[in-house]
């Protein structure tokens, strides 16, 4: 009985050794491993960095957006301008009792302008299509974008009350009619010149040039027909 039992403290004791063996060798490697990393870690991370780098994909450019960012920077560049001088009379009487006593005449002499153009910052990327090095890009239609009497370049040419000056006195409201009257027609004039047209033209020119200095040599820009009653609605 006491034979067997030291038999057990014997294999207990030779076990616990081992353990302890087993144990202080895996701190040891683990020991050893660390003081490895820490000496090449750096190697390390720049090995994973390398590896990383070698299987990214390439980085990609939104072509249409960036089309898109160019040419709407020269909605300024896309106007074609139209000028004109317009003589307009206008009258008014004065009655009494339905009967005329005395009219007042003015004659106004008007320089006007209208600007049309492309209004290129309603660009969408849907309205880029790129096939193979090919850039279609299809421009909105050509509108009116504004229209004034330059006042500082126009004038009464002759104000007239009447022989014995029976006429009302409404020389401010008879201008302000001729000037909406001189607007009028040179709006007319500018539509019958094809100002939609030219303003096409115009914005055709200068985003095909746009598009390739930013190096796409191979571009289609087509523009849309201008409507010529929005023309004279505007």
């Amino acid at each position: 009985m006491r034979r067997r039992n030291r038999q057990k403290r014997e294999g207990s004791s030779v076990f616990k050794n081992l353990s302890l063996m087993l144990a202080g060798s895996g701190l040891l490697l683990g020991v050893v491993l660390l003081v490895g990393f820490a000496r090449s870690g750096n190697q390390f991370f720049e090995h994973l960095r390398s590896l990383i780098a070698s299987n990214s994909p390439e980085p990609k450019v939104e072509t249409r957006s960036v089309v898109i960012q160019q040419v709407r920077q020269a909605s300024e560049l896309t106007t074609a301008v139209f000028t004109m001088e317009a003589v307009v009379p206008t009258q008014q009487d004065a009655a009494i009792a339905g009967v005329v006593i005395g009219t007042t005449k003015l004659l106004y002499i008007a320089r006007g302008e209208v600007r049309a153009g492309v209004d290129l910052s309603t660009l969408k990327p849907d309205n880029v299509q790129i096939v193979g090095d090919t850039i279609r890009l299809q421009l909105p239609a050509p509108k009116i974008l504004d229209k004034k009497i330059d006042v500082t370049r126009s004038s009464v040419y002759d104000y007239n009350r009447g022989p014995l000056g029976l006429g009302p006195d409404v020389a401010p409201n008879l201008q302000k009619l001729a000037q909406d009257e001189a607007l009028k027609k040179i709006q007319l004039a500018a539509c019958s010149d094809g100002i939609l047209d030219k303003a096409n033209d115009r914005a055709k020119l200068v985003v095909t040039s746009l598009i390739r200095v930013s190096g796409i040599k191979d571009v289609i820009v087509e523009p849309q027909p201008g409507n010529p009653q929005q023309c004279l609605a505007s």
